[in-house]
């Protein structure tokens, strides 16, 4: 396998050239683009350059806006909406959040709905802002309908991930997480499928809820919740923030993310932010630093994503690299 080593530089700037020859303004191009650049620096490469080719597709059939200027507006004292307008859900979060960050400074807490958006892919994204403004985020998101309910054999709930940051008291981000409440993300199934390789069990059933190390047979049949009845209770609760509270399309109503063709996606994404010192005032510090230390003071042992070594540039298949500067060029 033929492979290149890209600046992370490189990839921002390519995929905005990519996004903005097929039809997105510049601003919006460069925020989807952040988060490309952000999944690829941190190896999420299901939701970095993986999705581009998908993005461009969409924007020439108008499956998405790349256009369209998110509204903001506060329904409540302490709520932020945005209305994305069925156009991606990056720079929809990026006009919501300076909003959301001053209400939270004021009232110690408030809650940030992203309505009818494409896709967020990496949901850690955003939560990870809220940590680096010295706040506590915790998001939810639901997607097309891959995870049957335990019992069942029909696709009922999406991946529907819940992440959460924790800022660090001198700045930064302490630890965080984004993890699917499905056993597992679709793309990994998928990924498998195309590379000829097998899966573990427990990851998904077939079509007749039999468990499955066959990717294409799971592909046919569900995902299972990870965890079973509790990763099942963690699904339903990202699916009603997710689709019920912001009026996104629930799972079981979504079609493919990533096919060129169809309705837009009008997903949601609801996003609690919290003062960590509102309640407990400096004594938050102090736990979090118990707590932090009884996890690192085992060997083998850390804070997820709390020891993330910072890089400027990436190793990517070549043949990916070059479908991104094919794109980037209008000629794929």
């Amino acid at each position: 396998m033929s492979t290149v080593t890209v600046p992370l530089t490189e990839i921002k700037t390519t995929t905005t050239e990519a996004l903005v020859a097929h039809g997105a303004a510049e601003w919006i191009a460069s925020e989807v683009a952040d988060a490309v650049q952000k999944a690829e620096a941190n190896g999420n490469l299901i939701c970095g350059l993986y999705y581009l080719e998908s993005y461009c597709q969409q924007l020439v059939t108008g499956r998405v806006n790349g256009t369209i200027d998110p509204i903001v507006s506060r329904p409540k004292s302490a709520s932020v909406k945005v209305d994305a307008k069925l156009g991606f859900a990056q720079p929809a979060f990026a006009k919501g959040l300076p909003e959301a960050l001053q209400v939270a400074a004021e009232a110690g807490t408030c809650s940030l709905a992203i309505c009818h958006s494409h896709t967020c892919t990496s949901l850690g994204y955003f939560a990870e802002q809220i940590a680096e403004a010295g706040y506590i985020g915790i998001g939810l998101t639901n997607a097309s309908a891959v995870v049957s309910p335990p019992g069942g054999t029909k696709r009922v709930l999406g991946t529907n991930p819940i992440a959460m940051a924790i800022p660090a008291k001198d700045g930064g981000v302490k630890f965080q997480f984004d993890q699917s409440t499905s056993a597992i993300a679709l793309g990994k199934i998928t990924m498998a499928a195309a590379a000829g390789e097998n899966i573990p069990l427990g990851w998904a059933i077939d079509s007749e809820g039999k468990p499955t190390t066959d990717p294409h047979e799971a592909l046919k049949g569900s995902l299972v919740s990870t965890g079973g009845y509790k990763g099942y209770g963690f699904g339903l609760m990202a699916e009603i923030l997710a689709a019920a509270v912001t009026g996104g399309v629930n799972s079981v109503n979504s079609s493919a993310l990533k096919s060129p063709e169809g309705e837009p996606h009008n997903l949601g994404q609801f996003y609690f932010i919290l003062d960590p010192e509102v309640y407990s005032g400096d004594q938050f510090w102090d736990r979090l630093d118990t707590l932090a230390s009884a996890i690192d003071e085992q060997p083998g042992a850390r804070l997820p994503g709390s020891k993330r070594t910072s890089v400027t540039e990436v190793t990517i298949e070549a043949h990916v690299w070059e479908k991104v500067q094919k794109l980037a060029s209008h000629k794929a």
